[in-house]
């Protein structure tokens, strides 16, 4: 399905594109670094590759190390080309290996096709997110944000060793950071992990060693798809160091806010057979995992301001307004307001807005034409408040992080940056009304 950018008045897309011309010629230094051999490499296979056009032999190695070294902003144009060239000669048929290699290929062109936006930058159509029943897609959660997190730990781990060769090598933290993200990494892995029978030391003394030990737990054991599917889900513009995190800490919440929408769905739909207890937990199902993210957002702290502003100039376009996942997850709990629906927010996500137009399923109108008893009523608002409760907390510190990091800037999908999320903080989650005479959280933010 097309995707739709942000939108924006004709000048702001103008002066968009200027400003990316303009960085290609000022970050032109990229490309004179020494270690070119990493494009020549990478353009001799896939010339061999397009002589016999074997999905399965797509050369993925040489190509990522190529638009790592540069950074995909930057990534030479006959390299694009050859890439472009390589794509329009796929087979026709599919199989897994075509979808597979389409799909990479599209999100490394993607600033070439004018088609760069948050679920490209991300690569999101590579990660298999969470969808179908409950427990699949809790599994599924489970298992791709603990190799997301341990991925990016492992990267962390590379700076802390001095590996020379590791890629995006620019504004490499220092090691005191470094400690404070496997803490936090750490924390994110440790309910993860313990699902499935794995414990790790969660608060070690040394948590450098504990994270090594994590990452081998989680690393040492993915097969070669999952092991394919790191290396093709990590294309970052720049070669900032610091990117790579805020890919994978941004991954972890598309996951989760997939997992919460598969709940939330579950939700509507027991709350349509009048089943309040498969409601509450499904339900509660959601409010765990946003509050088991919460230490990605520590992740996300321990980024250096300097960095974040050096690589953000080259994500414009690309805006976390553009989540189908989030938008999912908001507009199952309750049909937003027909203003949001017609605003960027909604427009930037068309798929999201079509379903919401069409009258999909939310707990709100469920949970009023559902015949309940008074106690089970009562339950299901319960779990509507801690969900709430946790959404809203979610928003809040979104909001603090961004402030912290951007200040008074726009965001990236001519958004009005902070301004725009601590507006969000006011949307309520449910509109469904609570009983004056009971307690619980409100629906909406103070």
């Amino acid at each position: 399905m097309p995707r739709v950018a942000a939108t924006g008045c004709p000048l702001t897309r103008w002066s968009a594109r200027f400003a990316t011309v303009w960085q290609r010629v000022a970050g032109a230094a990229h490309l004179r670094r020494p270690g070119g051999g990493d494009t020549d490499s990478a353009l001799a296979r896939v010339a061999a590759w397009r002589a016999r056009p074997a999905p399965e032999g797509f050369p993925y190695d040489e190509v990522i190390a190529a638009l790592r070294h540069t950074g995909k902003h930057f990534a030479p144009r006959e390299l694009l080309a050859s890439l472009a060239a390589a794509r329009a000669g796929l087979p026709r048929h599919t199989t897994p290996a075509v979808r597979r290699l389409d799909r990479f290929l599209a999100t490394a062109l993607d600033k070439r096709d004018e088609r760069y936006d948050n679920p490209s930058y991300l690569a999101l159509d590579g990660l298999e997110l969470p969808a179908g029943a409950s427990p699949e897609a809790a599994a599924r959660r489970d298992r791709l944000v603990a190799l997301l997190i341990a991925d990016a730990l492992r990267f962390e781990l590379l700076a802390e060793a001095g590996e020379a060769k590791a890629p995006q090598p620019e504004m490499r933290p220092q090691g005191r950071i470094i400690e404070k993200r496997c803490r936090h990494g750490l924390l994110v892995l440790a309910p993860v992990l313990a699902r499935s029978g794995t414990s790790i030391a969660a608060h070690a003394d040394d948590p450098i060693a504990a994270a090594r030990d994590a990452v081998d737990a989680v690393l040492g054991g993915m097969t070669a798809d999952e092991r394919l599917m790191l290396q093709l889900t990590l294309l970052p513009v720049s070669r900032i160091h610091d990117e790579c995190l805020f890919i994978r800490v941004l991954q972890s919440y598309e996951a989760t806010f997939a997992y919460a929408a598969v709940e939330l769905a579950a939700a509507a739909a027991a709350l349509g057979g009048s089943d309040a207890g498969t409601a509450v937990a499904a339900l509660d199902g959601a409010a765990r995992v946003l509050g088991e993210s919460s230490p990605l957002f520590s992740l996300i702290g321990t980024m250096q301001p300097q960095a974040f502003l050096a690589f953000r100039q080259y994500t414009d376009g690309a805006s976390a307004i553009q989540s189908r996942s989030y938008k999912r997850m908001e507009s199952t709990c309750r049909k937003p307001d027909r203003e949001r629906i017609d605003s960027s927010a909604y427009l930037s996500v068309p798929e999201v807005r079509a379903a919401v137009l069409a009258g999909a399923p939310t707990i709100d109108a469920a949970l009023q034409a559902a015949a309940l008893p008074a106690e089970q009523a009562h339950a299901v608002r319960d779990a509507m408040d801690r969900f709430a409760s946790a959404l809203l907390r979610w928003r809040r510190t979104h909001h603090g992080v961004a402030g912290r990091m951007l200040g008074e800037r726009r965001g990236t999908g001519d958004t009005e940056g902070s301004a725009y999320l601590a507006n969000g903080m006011t949307i309520p989650v449910f509109a469904a009304p609570r009983c004056p005479l009971r307690g619980g959280a409100r629906f909406a933010a103070d």
